[in-house]
């Protein structure tokens, strides 16, 4: 079953039990759908990768959103944005712990030799290729320093 129909029938659950956080998050994932899949101006069904990273996006979206509201000490406004943040997740392929990115990182490193901060792009590139999905690119970014550095 498609992200897609996951996320209608999710939607149509909510309707049913008038959880409107639900309803409003799911909304936007619907909308996001429907504009990757008319951006090209081909009316091709996306890709579930595509979908994945749809949803990645709309998480990361309200994340960075609930950072600001929660330095601006409006936890009025955060409180929705978080709400939303654990609607989405349950979309997304459960993530790595920092240990097993880490692992992948320091084999990734021996894999190509790299031996300093000049080989960050190279390593970034295969190491965000293979965890796709299953890892954020700032956790990514700094244990890829962190070895470089070493």
């Amino acid at each position: 079953m498609s992200l897609q129909t996951q996320v209608m029938d999710k939607m149509k659950e909510a309707m049913k039990s008038k959880d409107t956080v639900a309803l409003q998050a799911l909304r936007a994932v619907k909308s996001a759908f429907l504009i990757a899949k008319t951006a090209t101006g081909v009316q091709e069904e996306i890709t579930a990768d595509q979908e994945l990273k749809i949803i990645q996006k709309q998480v990361k979206q309200r994340k960075d959103s609930a950072a600001i509201f929660i330095q601006q000490n409006r936890q009025d406004l955060a409180d929705p944005e978080l709400a939303e943040i654990a609607v989405l997740e349950q979309f997304l392929p459960e993530a790595l712990s920092e240990e097993a990115i880490a692992k992948v990182v320091i084999e990734t490193i021996a894999k190509l030799g790299a031996s300093g901060m000049k080989d960050m792009g190279k390593v970034m590139g295969v190491v965000s290729n293979e965890l796709s999905g299953k890892a954020d690119g700032k956790i990514i970014s700094t244990l890829v320093k962190q070895q470089l550095i070493k």
